[in-house]
């Protein structure tokens, strides 16, 4: 018995080796093709074990089945203005059908994001060649990626993969359009300013002459009622006086006569030349003799 314990444990090892190579498992971030012989003969393998032929019969691929982001930056198309925009903008995908991906990019994840990148770039250049800069920047980011995305889709299920996501990150001009661009909108808003400048001066000089013209007025309609009234309250004071010249004719010259007197006597120093014997002395005489 101990003699044939060799062969035993040989045997053990031969058929757990064999065991062992009939089994092949794959993570949860992983999605397996199995292949025999160069030939794709089972595909779509999950995580999990799973079996397969030992001796190198059959052999596993494993691939990639979580979303891979790739970028692309600085590349450049031009408008329907033939103006040159630098686009940068990135892809997000994953493996959809393992067995058409490995046929047609060999299960090269880099080779399949620069294919997958060609399609998008046909796409943003179709996108942006019907389009002036102003509308392109004037559109919205989603429906700018909008028209490509479609499109890029189907060319990523020719790859056997799933296109999630395009987004445009940036769109700017190169260096040397910038300065002329940034120029022509500098004197853009320079001439508009003047434009609205002069607009103003325009309004502030209408708004001034309109004042003006209301003040004139105001002060011409109060000169007139003023001058009407104070000859209103002249013709009353005439009548009164009047009137009350007729009630008493003596006392009215005499009251009138101390307003001559108070009027011509109002400085110090003043001095009369006139006849003591006048009318005008009438009432200053001591005797009051008439």
């Amino acid at each position: 018995m101990p003699a044939r314990a060799p062969t035993v444990l040989f045997g053990l090892a031969f058929v757990f080796l064999i065991v062992w190579g009939s089994l092949f498992q794959v993570s949860e971030t992983e999605v397996a093709i199995r292949m025999r012989f160069g030939e794709i003969v089972g595909s779509g393998y999950g995580p999990g074990l799973h079996a397969k032929l030992p001796l190198g019969i059959d052999n596993v691929r494993r691939f990639e089945r979580r979303i891979i982001t790739q970028r692309y930056a600085g590349e450049t198309f031009l408008t329907s203005e033939n103006k040159a925009l630098n686009v940068d903008f990135y892809v997000k995908w994953r493996v959809k059908d393992p067995s058409l991906y490995y046929r047609t990019t060999n299960g090269n994840s880099d080779l399949a994001s620069l294919r997958l990148g060609d399609n998008v770039k046909d796409g943003i250049k179709g996108v942006v060649a019907r389009r002036t800069l102003k509308e392109i920047v004037k559109t919205e980011r989603s429906a700018f990626t909008g028209d490509m995305f479609s499109r890029a889709s189907e060319s990523g299920k020719e790859l056997g993969v799933e296109l999630i996501d395009v987004r445009v990150q940036r769109i700017d001009l190169p260096d040397e359009v910038s300065v002329s661009v940034y120029d022509r909108m500098k004197e853009s808003f320079v001439a508009r300013g003047k434009q609205l400048r002069a607009e103003g001066n325009k309004e502030a000089a209408n708004i001034r002459a309109s004042a003006e013209r209301q003040r004139t007025e105001l002060l011409a309609t109060a000169q007139r009622d003023s001058q009407r009234l104070r000859g209103e309250g002249d013709a009353q004071a005439s009548r009164i006086y009047s009137q009350a010249y007729a009630k008493a004719p003596e006392f009215y010259e005499f009251y009138r006569k101390l307003q001559a007197y108070r009027s011509s006597l109002t400085r110090e120093g003043d001095v009369w030349v006139i006849s003591p014997d006048g009318e005008f002395f009438k009432y200053l005489n001591s005797s009051g003799r008439r």
